[in-house]
């Protein structure tokens, strides 16, 4: 169960790396949409685990792997945009939320 602070937290994390991704995305991803759908914060605040959904969905372990490589420069840039809120800025770690994919194939399934 998440606390009041790592539910604050997660969203103020979510909302901060989404315009990071708005502003530098083409930098990480050229041509693709990437859109941060989760934030997970562990109870000391100290790790984010961050879950993109990327459209199109197609090279999307290259994508996953392009931004995993600057992750120090997205943390960076968290930073200093949560310098007045977070004492600590958390590790992150980014993942592919497949939970779009997971609802299209389930829809398929009941349409068959």
């Amino acid at each position: 169960m998440e606390s009041t602070r790592q539910k604050k937290v997660s969203r103020l994390i979510q909302k901060e790396i989404a315009d990071i991704f708005l502003r530098k995305g083409s930098e990480y991803a050229p041509g693709k949409l990437i859109s941060i759908t989760k934030v997970r914060v562990s109870p000391d605040l100290s790790f984010a685990r961050i879950y993109l959904s990327i459209f199109p969905s197609t090279n999307i372990n290259d994508v996953l792997q392009n931004v995993q490589d600057h992750s120090t420069r997205i943390r960076f840039d968290l930073g200093h945009k949560v310098r007045t809120q977070l004492r600590i800025v958390p590790d992150i770690a980014f993942f592919i939320d497949d939970s779009l994919d997971y609802i299209e194939k389930i829809d398929r399934l009941l349409k068959s």
